[in-house]
């Protein structure tokens, strides 16, 4: 994370929210180095939340309200790789959601805006997400007060691929699909997804909206190179099946992805 912020965002004036974009702000205003600004915001923040919300947050989000900081001076005089804004807003987003995802991962935090936050969240019944989107969303604008309403722009751009790479480090790209199949010959088709496909299944209880009649409804999670054959399957048992598939971010257990 320090080092894309270093290479990538704040050598081009990207803010993409949260201390470490009001950081580059400060720079660009007073000279302040990066890590001094971390610091000076990401200590009290800590204080007052510990105070307003508990230390359920625990010791991982005080090592990372002081280590995030000491990372970014350390890095600080990495080299600039490019001063394309488009590019170093795309890589440093990918860097950042790269590290965030990593600590997210671990159950870490790195405190900041996310501690502030929550404290919105819990004193005004926001939802999280939307109280996060308000801190970032003001650094952004500020952003775009102090450099440019396009460095601003660039932000937004840096801040949406950081939330996409860390969708992609907690969830990766094992995407797989999850099938819904309603027929008169389900033994048939369950059969032949068991000892064909190889694949388990779940049937559930349900009954016909019209006619009020009981019927099985088999659940069955395949991934995405078995799409294709589980389709030829269900036709070939039964042409007249009704099938649903809908794509699923994470499948947890025995043929799949273990549990972490």
């Amino acid at each position: 994370m320090a080092a894309s912020f270093n290479c990538f965002l704040n050598p081009n004036q990207i803010a993409t929210g949260g201390v470490s974009g009001i950081s580059t702000i400060i720079q660009h205003l007073s000279g302040l180095n990066p890590a001094i600004t971390q610091w000076a915001l990401n200590i009290p923040i800590f204080l007052l939340a510990l105070w307003l919300l508990g230390g359920h947050f625990g010791v991982k989000a005080a090592v990372g309200s002081v280590i995030f900081p000491l990372c970014v001076l350390v890095t600080s005089h990495i080299g600039v790789p490019t001063h394309n804004p488009l590019l170093a807003a795309v890589y440093g987003g990918i860097g950042v959601g790269l590290g965030l995802g990593i600590v997210f991962r671990g159950r870490g935090s790195t405190g900041g805006l996310g501690l502030a936050a929550q404290i919105l969240h819990k004193y005004t019944g926001l939802s999280l997400g939307f109280s996060v989107a308000v801190f970032d969303g003001l650094v952004i604008i500020s952003s775009a007060l102090v450099f440019t309403p396009e460095n601003a722009l660039y932000g937004m751009i840096g801040l949406f691929v950081t939330t996409k790479t860390i969708d992609i480090v907690q969830v990766g790209f094992n995407y797989a699909k999850v099938a819904f199949i309603i027929s008169d010959h389900s033994d048939a088709i369950r059969k032949a997804i068991l000892f064909d496909l190889d694949r388990g299944l779940t049937e559930l209880n349900g009954s016909g909206g019209f006619t009020g009649e009981s019927r099985n409804v088999m659940m069955v999670v395949v991934k995405q190179n078995e799409v294709s054959r589980l389709k030829t399957l269900v036709q070939s048992v039964d042409p007249q099946a009704f099938v649903i598939l809908s794509e699923t971010n994470e499948v947890l257990g025995e043929g799949f992805k273990r549990h972490a």
